[in-house]
């Protein structure tokens, strides 16, 4: 298990820093890693686009890995190379970056033995699982001289646009922004301990995560409602949203969050809440402003125009507020913003674009420039502590205090403890920054 990517030694950095392409008309070769659902959608943006390879694929359950390299040969390219181990796959030199689509206990770890092993990196959000893995995923790029781009796919989006003219002053000086996601999400169930399955390899699947005896509830997409592997719906959807909503405010860090919540109607096995509302308060250069984000799982009102007209029993998007009017940007009908101006809420501008956040991706591997990234991973990792601290509030019952100087919510050893989890060997998250 000793590979190079697990050490952070000298060898290992100049095998980071390498340029990888020769010149930006070269075929990137990608791996897609979790190609189950989310990471079906890599594979088929990767497919479309011209001189780029899906050289590789690699899941921990076997019938999803055939399924997709049977796929891949139906549309027409060379059958890729399976994996069921991610670190064999990182011995492939010919391979240029990475796309990660795994549960959220395997993103940061991932990511950082796919920078130490040479490789650029898409990484789906949440790009982090707590607290302590936000902050050492967010040194991978000027540690390992990497392209890494975060899964927010909004950033390159009409979001874009949306927030360049909150920025340059349509609704004034904002003060407020609100999340949004409301998903008609039905109970799970409960289900028992049951043998695992053929062509699973759930060892790779628990990685660092502590050991349970496998049950249908813990694995596929369900394992989001459980504290081991995900974060709940504010960290599974509700990120996309959180982010607009931070890089809207013009916002990092805040300094006061407060979250209450629970599971509630069903009786299941779900660990994380099914309602939340988190407050968080901003103080940065003297100005207060305030994010406030709300997770709803079942019948629910329509606000700003987001799934109305029946279109959707989902309302998912941000609320952005100024003294001059207020803008709304959702994912409906792949990305729309409106905005809603003066006090007779006259209509302002609006758009409809879904983007290609994997495409910029592309185009950022093949110029070199992480400053070509529309969601880089700096700006992702910040989104996700939000994430973070909203659930540790919710989980200890209280307000949280947060110094982002000592990166510890103050006098409270309950919380901060909550930063960082304990890992089976060897999927300990190295770390890289203290």
């Amino acid at each position: 298990m000793q590979r190079r990517y697990f050490l952070l030694g000298s060898a290992v950095a100049a095998a980071a820093s390498r340029t990888v392409l020769a010149s930006p008309n070269d075929t990137v070769r990608v791996a897609c890693v979790g190609v189950r659902a989310q990471g079906h959608e890599h594979i088929r943006r990767y497919a479309k686009m011209p001189n780029v390879q899906i050289a590789a694929v690699c899941d921990i359950d076997e019938s999803v890995l055939n399924a997709r390299l049977d796929e891949i040969e139906k549309l027409g390219q060379k059958r890729p190379t399976g994996y069921t181990d991610f670190r064999k796959l990182l011995d492939d030199k010919s391979i240029d970056a990475v796309s990660i689509a795994t549960p959220n206990h395997h993103h940061t770890l991932q990511t950082i033995w796919a920078c130490q092993a040479g490789k650029d990196v898409y990484v789906e959000k949440p790009c982090s699982h707590d607290m302590f893995e936000a902050r050492q995923i967010s040194t991978v790029v000027e540690k390992y001289q990497r392209i890494v781009q975060h899964g927010t796919n909004s950033r390159s989006g009409i979001a874009r646009e949306a927030v360049q003219k909150i920025h340059e002053g349509l609704i004034g000086d904002v003060y407020m922004a609100r999340g949004l996601c409301f998903k008609w999400r039905n109970t799970i169930g409960r289900e028992p301990v049951s043998p695992v399955p053929p062509g699973v390899h759930y060892d790779l699947w628990l990685g660092g995560a502590p050991q349970h005896e496998f049950t249908k509830n813990r694995f596929h997409y369900n394992w989001h409602w459980f504290w081991d592997y995900g974060n709940g719906d504010i960290g599974n959807q509700g990120i996309h949203q959180m982010d607009v909503a931070r890089w809207a405010l013009g916002v990092k860090y805040p300094a006061k969050v407060s979250a209450i919540g629970g599971h509630m109607m069903f009786d299941d096995d779900q660990e994380t809440p099914n309602l939340l509302t988190a407050t968080f308060e901003f103080d940065e250069g003297g100005r207060k402003r305030i994010l406030v984000f709300e997770v709803r799982h079942w019948m629910t009102n329509h606000e700003a125009g987001m799934g109305e007209n029946g279109s959707s029993p989902n309302t998912v998007g941000t609320i952005i507020y100024g003294p001059k009017g207020y803008v709304a940007i959702w994912d409906e009908d792949n990305g729309r913003y409106s905005s809603f101006l003066g006090k007779e809420q006259q209509p302002g501008p609006s758009g409809h674009d879904a983007g290609n956040n994997w495409a910029n991706f592309i185009s950022a591997v093949r110029s070199r420039k992480p400053s070509d990234l529309n969601a880089p991973i700096t700006e992702g990792a910040i989104s996700t502590m939000l994430v973070h601290l909203a659930n540790i509030s919710y989980r200890v019952g209280r307000t949280l205090y947060f110094d982002p100087e000592t990166y510890s919510c103050k006098g409270d050893e309950e919380a901060n403890a909550l930063f960082r989890r304990k890992y089976r060997a060897p999927f300990a998250v190295p770390e890289l920054v203290s």
